[in-house]
């Protein structure tokens, strides 16, 4: 076996007795209607050569690079690492890589990765952080970088090209809210950090509309809301909810269940529980949403929203892909997907 450093495209050309367009159309996924004795002889040949493509080269004719980007409000929260690993699958398999980049919601900051990420040839980014508005990626995705936006629904003012997929947090909060009226509980606080994330407003949207479609008075219940708008970051979930739990259940007429907007705010709140000489569940049922792995693992194991994420980062490379490669993507798309309720040990009636 050669150096692949060495090996040129005309050399496996020469090898498999067939064109340096042949070998170029099946490198690029495109083997059209190639014999299978012909695509066998080039891949072949490509093997015993050790040929490597050269993707500098592939940069320089095609104006792109063979990867694309992921922004993430932060890693800090397990549930963007796991989609991070499945999207990375997704892109490993058709010959894509992944750069990861941690935002913290910051417009700026993203307008600078992206900036960056197409300077250096990236045609297709996934978009995590689920702003109101994306006026400050606008002009990039006018150029003609394709943007999916994860974890939020399409925005007036939108780009034509943007495509979103979510799942459909309000219907998440609904079905968790619901499982815990249906246990008995009536004093209740959802525990937040900033509401200006487009999933965050539906996810207490949600749990509003759980309340008043059992047929409750809003007035009549307990249904404090307890957010934070500038102390806790996205990479601070578990500390907030610690913190907003200790407050809560100090106070003279303390809830009995708490909606935390995510899995790591629940793992706080399940901490602030405890700090308060609390048992959850006994005390104070908790629920979180997400379903990242510690939501098992937590003892009492974490009642939560489970989000389908292997199918959802296999839609956002599919429709990345598609817009890299040619394919027109359906203009103002939002693919909206059904979450589940999984009922685990950290729910149960008031006392």
């Amino acid at each position: 076996m050669r150096s692949g450093g060495s090996v040129t495209i005309y050399q496996v050309a020469r090898a498999a007795g067939v064109s340096p367009s042949t070998v170029s159309n099946l490198l690029n996924g495109r083997p059209g209607r190639m014999l299978p004795a012909t695509r066998q002889r080039v891949e072949a040949a490509i093997e015993q050569l050790g040929y490597r493509p050269n993707r500098t080269a592939r940069q320089l004719r095609t104006g792109r690079t063979q990867a694309i980007g992921l922004v993430v409000p932060s890693v800090a929260n397990p549930f963007w690492g796991t989609f991070a690993r499945h999207l990375e699958g997704a892109a490993l398999a058709e010959d894509y890589h992944v750069l990861l980049c941690n935002s913290e919601r910051e417009p700026e900051r993203e307008r600078r990765y992206l900036e960056q990420l197409w300077d250096d040839g990236i045609r297709g980014v996934v978009l995590c952080s689920s702003l109101p508005s994306l006026d400050h990626v606008k002009p990039l995705v006018e150029a003609g970088l394709t943007v999916v936006a994860f974890d939020r629904t399409a925005q007036p003012g939108d780009p034509e090209a943007l495509v979103n997929i979510s799942v459909d947090n309000a219907v998440g909060t609904h079905l968790v809210t619901q499982h815990l009226l249906s246990l008995g509980h009536r004093r209740l606080a959802y525990v937040s950090g900033s509401l200006r994330a487009v999933n965050r407003q539906e996810r207490y949207r949600g749990y509003l509309s759980a309340i008043t479609d059992a047929g409750l008075d809003l007035a009549d219940v307990n249904v404090e809301l307890s957010t934070s708008d500038t102390s806790y970051g996205d990479r601070d979930a578990a500390e907030l909810g610690r913190a907003r739990t200790v407050e809560l259940l100090s106070s003279p007429n303390p809830p009995t269940a708490l909606v935390a907007m995510n899995d790591m705010c629940a793992l706080g709140v399940c901490a602030g529980v405890r700090d308060t000489g609390h048992q959850v569940a006994e005390d104070v049922s908790v629920v979180g949403f997400d379903d990242i792995l510690l939501a098992e693992l937590c003892a009492p194991a974490l009642t939560t929203v489970r989000q389908p994420l292997e199918r959802m980062a296999t839609e956002a490379f599919q429709h990345l892909r598609a817009g890299i490669e040619g394919g027109a993507p359906v203009l103002g798309r939002s693919l909206l997907i059904r979450p589940e309720l999984v009922v685990r040990a950290s729910t149960a009636p008031p006392r």
